[in-house]
């Protein structure tokens, strides 16, 4: 392939939906061995350009070039064997086999008798793995790996492959900063071996300092390709959203001495073990308490214990004096509890339900949502319409259902039916995560308002920027005790990843 021959071309791109162009006669060029972020707003239609590479989707019209030969791809296979590898936001990997077993799973080298050839297979992880960064052991289970070692085992997996041509969505969603740089210095060196990549990412800053090449996509349509030396994160937002980069700052203090919740010693534990280990603190009303951690350090089951999907074995979780740790869900729920889950598509929508449904989800007992033991279809549809109109959701109508709407609708959404609820304390678990800034800006807006009107927020969140701009007081995680309480006005996001991580030990400056 010539140098000046671009490692993938898309050319007129156009994909239609439903009352929906996700992408209009979308253009893309890619030269070898560059990093070429790809940005827009949910709903740009990004995801659907790249499902279209990978073979995941056909264009309507358009056509794809890779190395200069035209494709057409009829499944993510026939993208692969053209040297096309994608790293998706959420990993694909099975937690109870070790690292060679994800590695060759569906593409297991074989021997005489068709055995699996191990040995051959070891032998090249370890030569990926080591020319890639840290090796990897084989023969590690993917349960005992960290999170920057697992999103440098789904890259190992891609190139395992033989893929030259790397799509990398939203990868460093869930990385503290040390594995940020870790992940970029590992790119370079992909790049400095001949890899192109694809870098799919809402982190505007991340964009400047990793790419070569930046293609805005806005409303299904190319708008601009830059290059970063000449463009800053606002100037950038502004060709996303049209508008500058918000940030996610609490300007005031509003908490007050009335405690909104109180927990005290609380201990979760998993197959005979602490995964959450006496851990105590409280939130008063107008006060956002975040919790930093890297994932897997015990944020999910307190999360899951305060809402009362995971009973906690030891511990008391108080709400106006009355401990509520043995109650069900829907008690809680009926207290006052409102709940943003980490997962909005697995945990916070029934995504083949139209929207006034899912408005109901977790306040279907109560008013305008049911009248008596019958559901109010009626007053459904128009407290839906409210969250609707109020939070900002761009849908056609009530009746469409929840998988018609971009990532970031269906998070305003979710967002807009526990606000509109009106709740005591808000777990907010992951509430921007994989959403775009002009999506980020409207909940960050929305908690900060009710904040301000009273409301207690725990905030889980793997975004740093977030929890120190967000939060009134800051703790950190690790391995499921809470080993710091910083002050966010003070703490820089090094700081912080180095508590997650361990790399610093003790309390900090306290809040």
């Amino acid at each position: 392939m010539a140098e000046d021959t671009p490692a993938v071309e898309l050319r007129g791109i156009t994909k239609r939906f439903p009352g929906v162009v996700a992408n209009d006669d979308i253009g893309l060029l890619v030269m070898p061995a560059e990093i070429h972020a790809v940005v827009g707003e949910n709903g740009a239609g990004k995801s659907t350009l790249m499902k279209i590479l990978y073979g995941m989707q056909r264009p309507d019209d358009g056509a794809i070039l890779v190395e200069g030969k035209p494709v057409h791809f009829r499944s993510p296979k026939d993208a692969i064997d053209a040297g096309i590898g994608m790293v998706h936001q959420h990993f694909m990997l099975a937690d109870n086999l070790t690292v060679l077993e994800n590695v060759v799973l569906g593409s297991e080298p074989t021997r005489t008798g068709r055995r699996i050839d191990f040995k051959q297979a070891e032998q090249r992880i370890r030569e990926l793995s080591g020319a890639y960064g840290t090796p990897l052991d084989p023969y590690r289970l993917v349960e005992d790996l960290s999170v920057g070692e697992n999103q440098r085992l789904e890259i190992i997996k891609v190139l395992y492959r033989g893929a030259r041509i790397l799509i990398l969505d939203e990868p460093t969603a869930v990385l503290v900063p040390q594995e940020v740089e870790d992940l970029f210095a590992r790119l370079r060196e992909l790049k400095g071996r001949g890899v192109t990549i694809i870098f799919i990412s809402h982190k505007l800053d991340e964009v400047l300092e990793i790419a070569d090449t930046i293609t805005v996509i806005r409303g299904g349509r190319t708008v601009d390709t830059v290059k970063p030396s000449a463009v800053t994160a606002s100037q950038l937002a502004e060709l996303m959203v049209g508008s500058e980069l918000p940030r996610p700052e609490t300007r005031e203090s509003t908490v007050t001495a009335e405690v909104a919740l109180q927990i005290e010693g609380l201990t979760v534990e998993r197959d005979g073990r602490p995964v959450l280990n006496d851990v105590s603190f409280e939130i008063h009303r107008g006060e956002v308490v975040g919790i930093a951690g890297v994932e897997g350090n015990g944020q999910t089951e307190l999360v899951q214990a305060v809402i009362g999907l995971f009973p906690p074995s030891a511990g008391t979780i108080r709400m106006a004096g009355r401990d509520i740790a043995s109650w069900h869900t829907r008690e809680r729920r009926e207290a006052g509890i409102g709940y943003i889950p980490e997962d909005r598509t697995e945990l916070g929508l029934l995504l083949a339900a139209p929207l006034w449904e899912n408005a109901a989800l977790g306040h279907q007992t109560a008013a305008p949502f049911a009248s008596g033991p019958w559901i109010d279809r009626g007053g459904a549809k128009r407290r839906t319409s409210q969250i609707v109109e109020d939070f900002r959701v761009m849908t056609p109508g009530v009746d469409v259902n929840a998988y018609a709407l971009s990532g970031g609708n269906q998070q305003k959404f979710i967002v807009g039916r526990e606000m509109s609820a009106e709740p005591r304390v808000l777990i907010a678990s992951q509430p921007t995560r994989g959403i775009d800034v002009g999506a980020q800006a409207a909940v960050w807006e929305d908690i900060r308002q009710a904040r301000s009107e009273g409301l207690g927020v725990l905030l889980v969140s793997a975004d740093l920027e977030e929890l120190i701009g967000l939060s009134d007081t800051l703790y950190v995680i690790l391995r499921g005790r809470l080993v710091a309480r910083l002050d966010p006005a003070t703490v820089t996001p090094q700081e912080l990843g180095e508590y997650m991580t361990g790399a610093r030990s003790g309390q900090g400056p306290a809040a």
